[in-house]
């Protein structure tokens, strides 16, 4: 794999076919596909940082935790020496899942958001480009273009709307929206079984884990 900016984009399109990276107990350093998107994606015994740090630093860096390699990506001293490295700091460790797209209209009634201003918007437009969002009664479905230009999926859903199915029905609904016949993407923290199953009840598979390392607002990427 070469070192140029499309190197992520390349790996990320290969997995949601179902190609991986040699399960070897082997690391992968590529540059960041852009300059707001940088972190890690652990695959089965194959990790992939993305990071325009100097590959050396990195394996240097994971050496010294003298842990199992397996795990050292997702290491909580190598993601905090990371964001020390980069100035930049994250939310969680996701859950990473993929869907190919489906033919036709969304199997509920949606409403596109035209509001710059609004919430799920502001908070998506941190983390991806082109962003929609659309509503439902009791629900809000995002998507936007993410990291390296992959389609990402989110989905938020009111307490009074939960255990019918909504979840499942907007996730689902990211599939028949995407464009292009692109596969979509989604993060769910690890914690939040809700989320999980609702994607996975959609058709979204699990095929690693993922740190995003964010920009801290109010400074610029470098």
């Amino acid at each position: 794999m070469g070192r140029t900016r499309d190197a992520l984009a390349e790996i990320l399109a290969a997995a949601a076919a179902g190609e991986f990276p040699p399960a070897d107990g082997g690391t992968t350093v590529v540059p960041q596909p852009s300059a707001r998107d940088a972190g890690v994606i652990a695959f089965t015994a194959h990790s992939v940082v993305f990071t325009d740090e100097d590959p050396r630093w990195v394996r240097s860096a994971l050496a010294a935790l003298e842990c199992d390699a397996l795990a050292a990506t997702m290491h909580p001293r190598f993601l905090a020496a990371l964001m020390d490295r980069t100035h930049r700091t994250t939310d969680t460790i996701d859950l990473l899942t993929v869907a190919g797209p489906l033919p036709g209209d969304p199997p509920l009634e949606l409403r596109e958001v035209d509001d710059p201003d609004h919430p799920r918007v502001r908070r998506a437009l941190r983390r991806r480009d082109g962003v929609r969002v659309w509503s439902a009664d009791g629900g809000v479905l995002v998507l936007g273009r993410g990291i390296g230009g992959r389609w990402e999926a989110a989905i938020e859903v009111d307490e009074g709307a939960r255990h019918r199915g909504l979840g499942r029905d907007l996730a689902r609904a990211a599939r028949h929206l995407v464009p292009g016949g692109e596969p979509v993407w989604s993060q769910q923290a690890a914690g939040n079984a809700r989320s999980i199953r609702a994607f996975q009840a959609a058709g979204f598979r699990p095929v690693g884990s993922e740190a995003l390392l964010l920009v801290p607002p109010g400074r610029s990427r470098m």
